[in-house]
């Protein structure tokens, strides 16, 4: 009779429950499409900025944000039920938590693309303005001999509208 095997009582096995592993699943399933179809849209917006397409690309941001709370929704969700999902599908969790870094590293690459036309817009914008400015302005001198500032009413005001 071996000593070790007998003294030892065997332990019992935690099994999920399989409603809750379904539930897990259909919540990780929902996470994983609002991932998915936010990040299409998103690449798409990307690419259009990109090509200097902003009109076309201004043109997704009712389904964006749609998809954005949808995504936010899901997440909420999956918060809550962490635990339950930890215990019932720990390969699941860990697959969503790769799926979400790849998913907020193309965030970020839209985002600097977003932020870099931006800048890029609002150089332009300053570019124009400081033009429209120069023409403006009268080419004076002061006594001392230095280029004279402009007052108040030599300074034209630039409109830009946002809507393209």
């Amino acid at each position: 009779m071996n000593h070790f095997n007998a003294s030892r009582q065997p332990m019992p096995v935690q099994r999920a429950n399989p409603s809750e592993s379904a539930a897990a699943r259909k919540l990780a399933e929902d996470l994983m499409d609002a991932m998915s179809a936010l990040l299409g849209l998103i690449e798409r917006e990307t690419e259009l900025v990109r090509a200097g397409k902003v009109r076309e690309a201004m043109t997704m941001e009712g389904k964006k944000q749609e998809l954005s709370k949808r995504y936010v929704g899901a997440v909420g969700e999956l918060k809550a039920n962490q635990d339950k999902l930890a215990k019932s599908a720990p390969e699941l969790l860990s697959t969503l938590h790769r799926h979400h870094d790849a998913f907020r590293a193309m965030l970020q690459v839209n985002l600097t693309v977003l932020a870099t036309a931006h800048a890029v817009s609002e150089s332009v914008v300053r570019g124009v303005n400081a033009e429209i400015q120069k023409r403006n302005v009268p080419n004076t001198y002061t006594a001392a001999g230095r280029r004279a500032a402009p007052g108040p009413r030599h300074i034209t005001p630039l409109a830009v509208s946002r809507t393209l």
